[in-house]
């Protein structure tokens, strides 16, 4: 079944780039927004596919919706408008939302017409979630919110974000505790959203200021003080999917695929990191089948954040050192080297740095 559905998406992925609705892009499913195609996916039934029908979804499995994904990411799509949406929303939504919130969100999330954005991290914090100063209190028929939250990709284009704040004082015995999370309108009155503009340029990031939100007691997501738990179940999504190993893949197919030799690359050395490309492959698959029985995989996306993001960095380490400016003809090669490069920070700190997940990791293992 899943390798019809591959060449299915191929074949669609082929006729879109013949027919100039796509350049193939580094980070694409970060920097690479476009309504357009995520209607094209929408009408396909690609977006919200573990979505039950009785909210308009296609009640397929995490196998199926995996394969699409992966597919879409090879070849360096533009999927960033619905990527969160479709990846970490609707899981969530489907474990701690409301019968309400599920009905309202989720046929909209797999029409591509609601767009998400995540609302954890903060100024000084780091990676460190326990840490929020984000407050909510309770007003009347709902809670206010006030604080700021950074690294919001693409909150300037989406309707909504899962804000983490807490609702309890802090217990230094017990930082995780007190801890809630709210579905926040992003054109709610005092939200202020303030672009992050990279120093290539690009612009998705942000930081969104929280003055007084109200926030009526039908967004509260999930249970108060359950936001810890509600969190690092939303963060094994974030880890282990494909993205976490498939954000420079259209570079490295780019210097395989190429006529010209690189000057100073092996077949082997390229060959190796095919290889961590394969075993990657695998490693996420398995973590996508835990997920799907229900099971605790925050470990084991960790592990795949780790080496996943370690191995895209590489490949645009390696891309730019093996040809230096020798570029393979007819291609946008020096385009896609320089979105490596400039990314390249990125691709080890996003969905916690690699230092944290090791820590994760180790814990996990009974090691600390």
């Amino acid at each position: 079944m899943t390798e019809g559905l591959r060449a299915e998406v191929r074949a669609f992925l082929a006729e879109q780039l013949a027919a100039g609705a796509f350049t193939p892009s580094v980070d694409s499913w970060l920097c690479g927004w476009d309504e357009a195609f995520t209607t094209a996916l929408a009408r396909r039934g690609w977006l919200g596919m573990t979505v039950p029908q009785r909210y308009g979804g296609h009640g397929r499995t995490f196998g199926e919706r995996f394969v699409v994904t992966e597919e879409l990411l090879a070849a360096g799509a533009p999927v960033a408008a619905h990527w969160i949406a479709d990846r970490q929303i609707v899981p969530s939504l489907l474990k701690y939302g409301t019968e309400e919130q599920k009905s309202h969100f989720l046929p909209r999330i797999v029409a591509g017409e609601c767009f998400f954005a995540i609302g954890m991290s903060e100024p000084d914090s780091g990676s460190d979630l326990a840490s929020v100063r984000t407050r909510a209190v309770p007003a009347d028929n709902g809670w206010s919110l006030t604080g700021t939250k950074v690294w919001t990709s693409g909150a300037h284009h989406a309707h909504a974000f899962i804000v983490l704040a807490r609702t309890a004082p802090v217990d230094p015995a017990h930082r995780h505790a007190g801890l809630s999370q709210f579905i926040v309108d992003l054109r709610s009155p005092g939200v202020e959203v303030r672009p992050i503009v990279s120093m290539n340029g690009n612009h998705h990031f942000n930081e969104v200021i929280l003055d007084g939100v109200f926030v009526p007691e039908s967004r509260v997501f999930g249970r108060i003080g359950g936001g810890w738990e509600q969190v690092t179940s939303e963060l094994s999504f974030e880890r282990s999917g494909p993205e976490r190993f498939l954000s420079t893949f259209p570079l490295l197919a780019a210097a395989i695929d190429s006529p010209v030799g690189a000057p100073v690359a092996t077949d082997a050395a390229w060959g190796q990191l095919v290889a961590r490309i394969s075993a990657l492959h695998h490693m996420s698959t398995a973590v996508g089948d835990a997920l799907q029985r229900g099971e605790n995989a925050d470990v084991p996306a960790a592990v795949v954040k780790v080496l996943g993001t370690t191995t895209e960095g590489d490949i645009a380490d390696f891309a730019a050192y093996a040809y230096g400016d020798d570029a393979p003809p007819d291609r946008p090669w020096e385009e896609l080297v320089v979105d490596a490069v400039d990314q390249r920070p990125g691709f080890t700190l996003r969905g916690g740095t690699n230092e944290v997940m090791r820590g994760v990791i180790a814990r996990g293992l009974g090691l600390r």
